[in-house]
């Protein structure tokens, strides 16, 4: 008769419980609504914060109130171009003793005309470095340089040859003059010591291509060391330092060097800029540059020019390009 009481209660004891479970989720219910409530009312405060930060720029200084499209940044440019360097400061610029010289070039691209009366000065060692706008005529500078374009007038002259109407292997083999691409330039399946041998394709022998890779193999040991694989496992900067590498197969006084940092992680960008500097203080490579890092390219180099729809609006010491407040509102973020 005992047993009979005891298994009525145990329920009666449980359902209790549960009760008292049911009652307490919508206190947590609410809760999580006052959470809710709390973070709706910081939102619009967080915003009205983030509204007063005014110093934000990809370079660091500046704000967003200097930002400015394409167009604004040309139109501003163009009105700073009104009266350009005489070439009598391009020649002081070049210690008045030019090594490469491009005297009142017209040149473009079918009979579209890209650059109008272009002139420039470079010695012998120098660095040079030219930026501006999107569409300015940079890369155009280079491919005039190279024989890549078609030029309508004016002339361009090294260590004193005319070399205006040389085609792109005679710029390299009689002239000195290589062209070093923006990217993606390498063989992928070839080895880099094969890729390094298509360098040196227009010397006169195999042999001579063989020892001046084995030179730039003994310059630099990530290739040395790297030689007989593809090069399509190389890093980025390996890559680049390939293609750089690539050039000097043929021994040349002129580095046209097309974007040099672009596609690179910071670390690769410094090792690159670490190897053309090496190559123009140690090996006395004349450097004509065009690159997107305003900062990097006229830090580097001994000359900067600002280009501006086809004609150079600046041209000054790279450091004092730096320093410009006209160029560093355009060109390099305030």
């Amino acid at each position: 008769m005992a047993t009979k009481p005891t298994g009525t209660k145990a329920p009666a004891k449980k359902a209790p419980a549960k009760t008292t479970t049911a009652k307490k989720a919508p206190a947590k219910t609410a809760a999580k609504a006052s959470t809710a409530k709390k973070v709706v009312k910081k939102a619009p405060a967080s915003k009205a914060k983030t509204a007063q930060k005014k110093n934000i720029s990809g370079y660091g200084v500046g704000g967003v109130d200097v930002v400015m499209s394409v167009d604004q940044v040309a139109k501003e440019a163009a009105s700073i171009a009104a009266s350009g360097p005489t070439k009598a400061h391009l020649e002081e610029l070049a210690n008045n003793d030019a090594f490469l010289v491009i005297e009142d070039l017209r040149a473009g691209y079918g009979k579209m005309e890209i650059l109008h009366d272009f002139s420039l000065r470079i010695g012998k060692g120098q660095a040079l470095c030219l930026i501006g706008p999107n569409g300015a005529g940079k890369s155009t500078v280079l491919h005039s340089i190279f024989g890549f374009t078609n030029i309508f007038s004016g002339s361009i002259t090294v260590d004193g040859k005319n070399v205006t109407a040389l085609k792109p292997s005679e710029k390299l083999s009689s002239a000195g003059i290589a062209y070093i691409l923006q990217d993606k330039s390498v063989f992928p399946q070839m080895t880099v010591e094969e890729n390094l041998l298509m360098g040196g394709f227009l010397k006169n022998k195999p042999a001579e291509a063989k020892l001046a890779a084995e030179r730039v193999f003994d310059k630099y040991s990530r290739l040395a060391d790297r030689r007989n694989k593809p090069a399509g496992v190389l890093s980025g900067g390996e890559r680049r330092l390939l293609e750089i590498s690539r050039a000097l197969v043929m021994e040349p006084d002129i580095l046209l060097v097309d974007e040099p940092s672009i596609g690179l992680e910071p670390r690769f960008i410094d090792m690159v800029f670490e190897i053309l500097d090496d190559l123009q203080k140690v090996d006395g490579k004349t450097i004509v540059m065009v690159e997107q890092n305003a900062k990097k390219g006229l830090a580097f180099a001994d000359i900067g020019y600002v280009l501006v729809s086809g004609e150079t609006a600046l041209a000054d010491p790279g450091n004092a390009l730096l320093e410009n407040p006209d160029v560093g509102r355009l060109f390099l973020g305030g």
